[in-house]
């Protein structure tokens, strides 16, 4: 490595140090705080990288980061040289920025970061005093990177919302609205026809757009936005289709992790787009909502080889084959059974619940579960709470936007009471605590599910499967 842990460390806490909605609840900020006249002005003073770059833009309430990974990785696997920007991390800072799978290496990001260090200041004490934020740095940074290292195509995955998200500053090649839910609706809105319409921001004149959403109300949307930009609007099950591939009406066989030896439910999908037949291709990522994120990911890429660029079937395969996407249903331990998930609304619990009761059989599961505030606590644990016999509420530590594990307790016992609900509730203080305690039960036939937030996913992976944001330690890319 080519930098001082110092240095590093040094960059790190200068982008931190910025201020981070990631780590505010939605009643300290409005949209107003949201100003993409501060993101033009810093990528000005850059140079403008996000203008040498091929960019697919990325929207949706869930499944994005999915998709993106998805895309990129078909792209790398064609012999495209392709950037990957998503957000959060769960381990690694550097995880936000990959070219062709790689993290952006230390000495690279420090160097970045004091070209930058730069603008920033100037930002800081010109007129307006215009204080560019983490996530505004943190995604010039990456087309800074982008553009440096001279990369085909860039995969930009949308922070929060669309309209006015940083990534917005771009003219994409198409763009990608994977689905409508309700989350972050203090800032979205309440209704789903406000939450698509900020969706669709990213929406430019004239490109294409390609989109899972399948309720009427958000489809109306789209579609009035698409037609007042000219863009064309591929809608799954009108103008793309997707369907399982089984053999002798089962499941497709385990497909062996080599790296953790953990058997995981292999799905095939054939998928059936404007312009061709996609056949046999695997996704191995669990539950439906991946096969339907693949569709999309398929679709766009098919989309991209239709404009005569090279890309084949099997090196569609092959990207897909070898993805990894950390927190997505990830199958971490198999004896016992540990799941970790990033889910955090209701849409995504249900498709966690749902891809639980598809793809695994073991008869005892125990919940793990903490929560972020500003998120429709109530809803998850409702829908969680009647799939397992135990329940262990905990709270992470790594962010200020917890809730605290007695209120989730006192929440938990209130909708028990409702709905009658005997689950066995366990408070533990601290992931490592709650962690101790699934222990003591642990046999070969429990599955232990842990969700409810993104940091308590990250907080659990970490304890389970050692850190990775060791400075002296990268990818051997």
């Amino acid at each position: 490595m080519g930098v001082s842990a110092e240095k590093y460390q040094e960059s790190l806490d200068f982008l931190f140090g910025r201020l981070n909605y990631e780590r505010m609840g939605s009643s300290k900020y409005s949209t107003k705080d949201f100003k993409l006249g501060r993101m033009r002005e810093l990528l000005k003073l850059l140079g403008n990288p996000q203008a040498s770059v091929d960019t697919i833009h990325i929207a949706g309430t869930k499944g994005k980061g999915s998709t993106s990974a998805m895309i990129a990785e078909m792209l790398t696997a064609a012999g495209y040289r392709t950037g990957l920007f998503t957000s959060p991390h769960v381990t690694n800072y550097r995880e936000r920025i990959l070219i062709d799978g790689c993290q952006i290496e230390p000495e690279q990001l420090v160097a970045l970061v004091t070209e930058i260090a730069q603008a920033v200041e100037q930002m800081d004490h010109g007129p307006g005093k215009m204080n560019p934020t983490f996530f505004e740095l943190t995604t010039a940074l990456a087309w800074m990177h982008f553009r440096q290292q001279q990369i085909d195509y860039a995969v930009m995955e949308v922070g929060l919302g669309g309209r006015l998200d940083s990534t917005n500053i771009c003219e994409p090649l198409a763009t990608v609205i994977t689905n409508i839910s309700y989350d972050h609706t203090a800032l979205l809105g309440n209704t789903i026809e406000q939450i698509t319409g900020e969706k669709a921001g990213i929406i430019k004149s004239g490109v294409p757009v390609i989109s899972a959403v399948t309720q009427p109300e958000a489809i109306a949307v789209l579609e009035a936005i698409s037609d007042e930009k000219q863009a064309p609007l591929y809608l799954m099950d009108r103008e793309f289709f997707w369907e399982p591939v089984t053999e002798n009406g089962k499941n497709d066989p385990l497909l062996k992790d080599s790296s953790e030896q953990i058997d995981i439910p292999l799905q095939k999908i054939q998928v059936k787009t404007p312009w061709s037949l996609i056949d046999d291709m695997p996704v191995n990522l669990l539950g439906t909502h991946q096969a339907i994120n693949a569709a999309l990911a398929l679709t766009l890429v098919d989309y991209i080889r239709h404009q005569e660029v090279g890309i084949e079937n099997d090196q569609m395969r092959t990207g897909m084959r070898r993805l990894k996407w950390p927190a997505r249903i990830e199958v971490v331990q198999k004896n016992p059974m540990v799941i970790i998930d990033t889910a955090h609304n209701g849409a995504s619990i249900n498709a966690l619940v749902n891809t639980l009761q598809e793809s695994f059989s073991q008869p005892n599961r125990m919940l793990i579960f903490a929560a972020t505030r500003d998120k429709d606590v109530r809803e998850m644990l409702e829908i969680l709470l009647p799939h397992f016999s135990k329940v262990i509420l905990t709270q992470y530590l790594s962010n200020p936007r917890r809730v605290s594990v007695d209120e989730v307790f006192e929440l938990t016992r209130s909708i028990q009471q409702e709905a009658g609900n005997d689950s066995e509730v366990i408070v533990a203080a601290s992931p490592a605590d709650a962690w101790l305690r699934a222990k003591e039960s642990a046999t070969s036939e429990l599955l232990i599910c842990v969700t409810g937030s993104f940091f308590i996913a990250a907080e659990m992976r970490e304890l389970l499967l050692g850190s990775t944001d060791d400075v002296l330690l990268t990818e051997s890319c």
